[in-house]
């Protein structure tokens, strides 16, 4: 029985090591999109690493792909 226990702990253990390793990064934008102008605040997600250089060129990726213009990254943290 205590065999099974310490199985089930170092189970618990490791799921959540890897839960914690797989965190995103949340970018709170602000971004534009021309003709007719919008402006745009939002917050998202993005995955990788959290480094602001990073998060910024998979957020202006993203951005991108959806017709909009990063105009400023106001902050990056870890979620």
């Amino acid at each position: 029985m205590k065999r099974i226990a310490h199985i089930m702990t170092l189970v618990a253990g490791l799921v959540l090591a890897s839960t914690a390793a797989q965190a995103a990064c949340v970018v709170e934008y602000k971004a534009k999109r021309d003709n007719p102008l919008e402006l745009f605040y939002d917050v998202t997600q993005v995955g990788g690493d959290c480094s602001v250089a990073d998060a910024t060129e998979r957020l202006r990726r993203k951005l991108t792909k959806q017709g909009l213009t990063l105009l400023k990254v106001l902050s990056v943290t870890r979620q």
